[in-house]
């Protein structure tokens, strides 16, 4: 059944909201004032942050970084390009002379997911090989499962694509970060599209884990901000056998649209939704960073056709996906990609600003490598400006960076993607955003 839209009722809504992101290249619309967002491209200058000074030197004079990334598990999908990512970072560090005169090294290892304890185990053998920064995980839920134990060991955490908003005020000892921006960005983009595309009663189907529960909260949030109605949130299991009852239960609510933020359980639920009756093509599906994935080999042709997905972070040029693939030529996925080169890179520049390796010398200059100084895209070229005593600001291949005290970004970019006959997706919308 394909349920109308009420665009008459959607078109009211539209005169009075007031959204708060802008799409690249948009219609010349001004924000509304300065704690909106605007066009990517524009620069928000900060207030420059005092210096920060280092602790004591406590490192062995070789930056050491250890990867927490997914090669096994529910989110095993993102684990190359991220890799990948690490690995190019590393690469263009040591070409360019190290840090602190010394090779980085690098060692590698599995995030899993949550149903095993595959984290735990990848933590303990990165820090019997005495890094300095762990690099990951993917997934917010196996991030809550280490985090203690990679900053109670003064290591310093970084994940390029952690999004739950409760990592925003975890007690971490000042030693977490993250290259992804909060959830708080991608619900409110995700709300607002919904708006736009004209579906106000919206149902949310969301994994049971603090990424799911903290994304489908601020959706749920953002869709009310703009005038709309979330007609049944469901909090599912993904572990599950199956999820007809879950599906029967969002098809009793009669939305006009799902939300369906999950991870790799999405190709058992697309299939239960149009066996009843509220499939892709009969009631509008939109996906989330966690599943907007190429299902090509998944899928029947068409399944997917006209479905749409939020992914944080800047689109990715052809030159940098073209330098990601010199690493891993198989690559067909790049999401996260970016945010995992950007966080390698910084905690390089970090080191180098502190003149020390060590995870508390490190995460004592993140914020002042990130902003207030003079701007700076390459490693290579903010190394120099650092060793010349210069303040630098580094932009990254993933958008501008700009730490605040809890260790997030305060201003990204969201993308928006659309699925074609084949099941697979590309970007129709960029959108930037305060945080």
């Amino acid at each position: 059944m394909i349920r109308p839209s009420r665009a008459w009722r959607t078109a009211a809504v539209l005169g009075v909201a007031s959204l708060t992101l802008a799409a690249c290249g948009g219609n010349g619309d001004e924000p509304a004032d300065d704690t909106t967002a605007t066009p990517t491209g524009d620069t928000t200058e900060t207030e420059t942050s005092a210096e920060t000074d280092a602790p004591a030197a406590s490192g062995d004079g070789t930056l050491t970084i250890g990867t927490l990334l997914p090669q096994t598990g529910n989110l095993s999908f993102l684990g190359p390009p991220e890799f990948a990512g690490v690995e190019l970072a590393v690469q263009e560090i040591n070409e360019a002379g190290g840090v602190l005169g010394q090779d980085v090294q690098k060692f590698d290892s599995d995030s899993g997911d949550t149903s095993t304890d595959i984290a735990s185990q990848s933590v303990e053998r990165l820090l019997s090989q005495d890094v300095d920064v762990i690099v990951g995980a993917a997934s917010s839920g196996v991030s809550f499962t280490v985090i203690d134990r990679i900053t109670g060991a003064g290591v310093l955490q970084i994940s390029p694509a952690n999004t739950s908003p409760d990592f925003t005020t975890y007690d971490d000892d000042n030693l977490y970060f993250r290259t992804a921006p909060s959830d708080v960005l991608q619900g409110r983009v995700m709300g607002e599209l919904l708006i736009e595309d004209g579906y106000l009663d919206v149902g949310i189907m969301a994994l049971d884990d603090p990424y799911g529960t903290g994304l489908a909260d601020n959706i749920e949030m953002s869709v009310q901000d703009g005038g709309g109605t979330v007609v049944d949130k469901i909090i599912y299991n993904p572990q599950a056998a199956n999820f007809s009852a879950e599906v029967g239960q969002m098809a009793a609510a009669n939305p006009e649209a799902i939300v369906l933020v999950g991870f790799d359980e999405t190709k058992k639920i697309v299939p239960e939704l149009i066996a009843q009756g509220i499939g892709p093509q009969d009631v509008p599906l939109y996906l989330v960073d966690g599943n907007t994935a190429d299902y090509s080999n998944d899928f029947d042709p068409g399944t997917l056709t006209g479905v749409k997905g939020t992914l944080p972070g800047a689109e990715v040029t052809d030159e940098f996906r073209n330098r990601l693939l010199e690493v891993d030529s198989t690559l067909t996925v790049f999401s996260y990609g970016p945010e995992s080169y950007d966080a390698t890179i910084i905690t390089a520049l970090a080191a180098i600003a502190a003149g020390d390796d060590s995870g508390p010398s490190i995460a004592s200059k993140m914020v002042d490598v990130t902003s207030g100084g003079e701007k700076c895209t390459t490693f290579a070229e903010c190394a120099e400006l650092l060793e010349a005593g210069e303040d630098i600001d580094y932009d990254g291949v993933s958008g501008p960076i700009e730490f605040d005290e809890n260790g997030d970004p305060t201003e990204a970019t969201i993308g928006i993607y659309e699925y074609a006959e084949d099941n697979t997706y590309s970007a129709i919308d960029f959108r930037f955003g305060q945080i």
